[in-house]
């Protein structure tokens, strides 16, 4: 179930041209679940009208402080008292300033002063005004105050310039916000995941992989960011991208992953091996291209050297969790893997079963762990079930504390 669901994200609107994309952002909130209303400063409208957000949100919104209709039907404190979160996007310059002087001068800065929830903003504007001393000075201010600046990217802006400026994706705002508004029960913890596919290549051109897109290992990295972990996300070829705060480490074959794996391994507390790695790679890779000769042509595979056990074996108060992806005996394989490569957790999935197969937004798992439990989870997006393994991470490093505190 999203983070969102039921919840009540008010989204503030300033004056500039990244004002349109408001509307993709209120559509993604409301698909997430969430009840979104919407305050526009004055001059917010002159870039997107707010029949728009209205009927994008399903709810009036809010364009004047002193409106008796507005009053009477939202009301600048009833806005404040109902929002779980709230997020201002796009936060101009002049907006940020009335922000950090504590102004009330408008509908949007009258409900954050009375507002007690988060509050995050999405600064966009002209890449030298965005580096003026008196904007960072202002987002200093607010960061300060406890508010969730959402960094700017980089790139050409509706000026002409090129630099940081740019309203982030609608999609990375929405993932601040459900990170908001997620129990941090991961704080202080350093997840380290790997993810997708590796590739093994037989020439310049040609490899052998398989069939993994990356989607629960990128899930896991994604709820480990928005349960306030530190997050490194190792991952293969993959199109997919990762939450803002997650340090990303692009690797293509398996050994480039288990060293990437290997040198993080003193960084993390808890690591996740969701990576689909390779078992077997070509003995000897051709130099060059391998010219099509209407003969057969036989393939040498050498096995890939597993460093898990290796890792685990000097893993101290760190915990591992591993995944297995089987076509048949599904919870014997998992187990035997589990005391193979010493790990205390191990994601067990048949991928034959609909729904759990790779690409797919949806998985059906086994928790297994070191103790003997095993929880058969019913079928779950990706990211639910990222969430099960970490509550499950979370009890048995309860356990693990319990026990050396009892020792």
């Amino acid at each position: 179930m999203s983070v969102l669901r039921d919840k009540t994200v008010v989204v503030g609107v300033s004056g500039g041209i990244a004002a349109y994309k408001a509307a993709e952002l209120v559509r993604l909130l409301v698909r997430a679940g969430a009840r979104v209303r919407v305050m526009m400063t004055r001059a917010a409208p002159q870039f997107i009208t707010p029949l728009t957000l209205q009927t994008l949100s399903g709810a009036p919104v809010a364009t004047d402080v002193l409106s008796l209709v507005e009053e009477a039907q939202i009301g600048h404190i009833r806005i404040a008292d109902s929002a779980d979160a709230i997020v201002i996007a796009p936060a101009s310059a002049d907006l940020l300033a009335r922000m950090a002087l504590g102004m009330a001068d408008d509908v949007v800065t009258a409900v954050l002063l009375a507002a007690r929830c988060p509050v995050a903003v999405a600064p966009a504007m002209n890449v030298h005004m965005y580096e003026h001393p008196a904007v960072r000075e202002n987002l200093a201010r607010l960061a300060a105050r406890g508010v969730v600046v959402i960094e700017p990217e980089e790139g050409e802006l509706a000026c002409g310039y090129e630099g940081k400026g740019r309203l982030p994706d609608p999609r990375a705002i929405v993932e601040e916000v459900e990170r908001m508004l997620s129990r941090h029960d991961l704080a202080g913890e350093r997840v380290l995941v790997s993810a997708g596919p590796t590739q093994e290549a037989i020439d310049p051109v040609r490899y052998v992989s398989n069939r993994s897109s990356g989607k629960m290992g990128f899930a896991l990295a994604a709820a480990a960011w928005r349960r306030g972990a530190s997050v490194r996300l190792v991952s293969g070829p993959s199109a997919l991208s990762a939450p803002p705060g997650v340090e990303r480490i692009d690797t293509v074959s398996a050994g480039q992953m288990l060293s990437a794996v290997a040198e993080s391994f003193s960084w993390c507390s808890i690591l996740v091996m969701a990576a689909a790695v390779a078992d077997f790679r070509p003995a000897q890779p051709a130099a060059q291209k391998l010219k099509k000769s209407g003969r057969a042509m036989t393939l040498e595979l050498a096995p890939v050297a597993d460093e898990l056990p290796a890792l685990a074996a000097g893993k101290e108060d760190r915990l591992i969790v591993g995944f297995a992806a089987e076509t048949r005996d599904l919870e014997a394989q998992a187990l035997a893997k589990l005391e193979r490569k010493r790990l205390d957790l191990i994601c067990a999935n048949d991928v034959t079963v609909p729904g759990a197969g790779f690409a797919t937004d949806t998985n059906v798992v086994t928790l297994l762990d070191a103790t003997g439990r095993v929880e058969r989870l019913p079928l779950l997006s990706k990211e639910e079930v990222a969430d099960r393994i970490f509550d499950r991470v979370l009890e048995l490093k309860n356990a693990q504390g319990a026990s050396a505190a009892n020792r």
